[in-house]
């Protein structure tokens, strides 16, 4: 069996939300993108009452994808500027059998983690329409994915900001959370306490 580290993504590895930081810099260059926003944010109070998914508010959003020309391109402008923020204590432990998780798009964390040499599940969203195959790839899914796409593999050591990655922590030999260079380990499981 496969031993490997697994890391989430954003405020991670990445210091800051990939997703946000594309879309800012989208924003900027080209402005037409603003269209989409009131959409998704009309979409919160009934996410919130459960009538609409994760999923469903973020193909909304992801409909700013629509207004950037020529996606490919921006993609790579945007990571040729913004690669150089990925946190230097990964660089420094960085191993080519990593395996990064996200539920930040593929097409999106795709490049940087083909720089970076590693292996990557991500949310499948389609970076012209923004609809989405399949459900976020976000808390418990990211724990079926690894499980679906790498069968004979165990957790040696997970890195997540997010309690909503404890699907993957509980897999994990050892567990951390990340605070910007912080690293602290993993609260303690349920199972673990002390009654």
């Amino acid at each position: 069996m496969e031993k490997v580290n697994v890391y989430d993504w954003d405020k991670t590895i990445f210091p800051v939300d990939s997703t946000v930081a594309f879309y800012r810099w989208c924003v900027r260059r080209y402005p037409a993108v603003l269209r989409a926003g009131p959409g998704a944010l009309a979409m919160l109070p009934g996410y919130r009452a459960g009538r609409y998914s994760k999923t469903r508010i973020k193909e909304r959003f992801y409909g700013f994808l629509r207004y950037v020309p020529d996606i490919d391109a921006a993609l790579a402008a945007f990571w040729d500027e913004n690669f150089p923020r990925v946190n230097q204590w990964y660089l420094a432990q960085r191993r080519p059998d990593d395996i990064i998780i996200s539920a930040s798009p593929e097409f999106l964390v795709g490049i940087p983690a083909g720089r970076l040499g590693v292996r990557l599940l991500a949310s499948r969203v389609d970076k012209r329409t923004g609809l989405t195959e399949g459900e976020n790839c976000h808390g418990p899914e990211k724990a079926a994915r690894l499980r679906a796409a790498y069968p004979d593999t165990a957790i040696a050591e997970f890195y997540s900001d997010s309690l909503s990655d404890a699907p993957l922590a509980e897999l994990a030999e050892r567990a951390f959370l990340v605070d910007g260079d912080r690293l602290t380990p993993w609260p303690v499981k349920k199972e673990e306490r002390k009654v």
